[in-house]
């Protein structure tokens, strides 16, 4: 029973701590032997460029969208602009089609963003394609910062940075602004040793001719485009001065609602993506993959609970000073994050209690998105979190 508390306390502190740790060791050492890597500079010739966006029932912020898109730098002649509004029931096919220098293209059918984003890249011939989202905004340099990246032939993929605005972060999902400043952390020094471990759909690009088509009932694309990529050989970059800025979502039940599809995403894109999981294809790369991805999605969330069951057994057994304490850690932890849910539920703002609360749900979301996956209850299709208003 000590065994398992202690195999299962491990994985859990290496899947959200120790990883990082190691991770900078690593980087450490590479940087030693190697140096720093460093980005191409912007004094380069830039490669055609086709910016798609996929926007559904947006009206209410897509002219919005439109205005940062149409101010973003890049060499004139170079860049197209693609927005894809199939299945929209409101006038955001309307407001696109009202400027000329985008192309429009639209179906009133709602197949998925996935079919959507496919169609999309029938009619691309540049050389590099960025996606991003209709509700994210865009900085000024983003698409030169990503596409400086292509001169490097051993890239394949770039991601850029999703930014959580800090001044608009509901009560309730405090904890979100928090996870992604960790997370870009992560990103940063996973590039620097080698890969990025799939790319976030809020703003991310790819060599055109290395674009694979996913499956129609793909459920996270973005993750699932990006590691096909990966999967060829080429390394995924992260460029987090390139960033997509998005309001937080609206409240807890919005944000559980997105980490749940994505955790049915994990396991779904973890079923079909076993090459990575081969340490003799690209023993780096099935490294970072499991240890940033693979654990969180699948064992850890399930593992945490075991641990405190284990820890609660061996200390009615009387384990020990050690398990006493560790116990007394676990229930505090566990006991800010139930008093957040519960202030939570009340609307009182003790931002504070949300990071646990968030780490929690978050966890949760994992168990609910793996029983969702395998009953097959997850659509592929736009399901939308509410974002809370500016």
């Amino acid at each position: 029973m000590k065994i398992f508390f202690w195999l299962s306390l491990f994985i859990v502190f290496y899947t959200f701590l120790g990883y990082g740790i190691v991770l900078y060791i690593l980087v450490l050492i590479r940087r030693a032997f190697k140096g720093k890597r460093l980005a191409p500079g912007l004094d380069q010739e830039f490669p055609t460029l086709t910016l798609v966006i996929a926007a559904y029932n947006e009206e209410s912020i897509i002219e919005e969208k439109i205005a940062n898109t149409l101010q973003l730098s890049y060499p004139a002649g170079k860049l197209s602009v693609i927005f894809v509004t199939d299945g929209s029931s409101d006038r955001t096919p309307e407001l696109v089609a009202k400027y000329p220098e985008i192309k429009l293209m639209h179906t009133p059918v709602r197949s998925g963003k996935i079919l959507a984003m496919h169609r999309a890249m029938d009619e691309v011939n540049s050389e590099v394609v960025v996606f991003t989202d209709a509700n994210t905004f865009l900085n000024k340099e983003a698409l030169l910062l990503i596409a400086r990246h292509y001169a490097d032939l051993k890239v394949g993929a770039v991601s850029g940075e999703k930014r959580v605005m800090q001044d608009a972060l509901s009560d309730a999902t405090a904890g979100e602004g928090f996870y992604w400043k960790y997370e870009s952390t992560l990103k940063k020094w996973d590039s620097e040793l080698y890969s990025v471990v799939g790319a976030a759909g809020e703003l991310f690009s790819v060599r055109r001719s290395l674009y694979r088509s996913v499956e129609p009932d793909t459920i996270v694309d973005d993750f699932m485009i990006s590691m096909r990529i990966a999967e060829q050989g080429y390394r995924i970059v992260y460029e987090p001065e390139a960033y997509a800025s998005e309001l937080s979502s609206e409240n807890i039940k919005e944000e559980l609602k997105r980490k749940v599809r994505i955790a049915a995403g994990g396991m779904q894109s973890i079923l079909r993506l076993q090459r990575l999981l081969n340490p003799f294809h690209d023993p780096l790369l099935t490294f970072q993959y499991i240890s940033h991805r693979v654990l969180r999605w699948t064992v850890t969330p399930f593992l945490m609970i075991l641990a405190l069951v284990l820890n609660i057994l061996i200390v009615m057994q009387s384990g020990g000073v050690i398990y006493q304490i560790l116990l007394a850690g676990q229930v505090v932890f566990y006991g800010l994050a139930l008093a957040g849910w519960v202030l939570e539920t009340q609307k009182i703002k003790v931002k504070a209690l949300f990071v646990p609360y968030y780490f929690c749900m978050m966890n949760y979301a994992v168990m609910a998105g793996i029983r969702r996956y395998f009953k097959g209850s997850q659509s592929a299709a736009w399901e939308k979190a509410k974002r809370k208003s500016a």
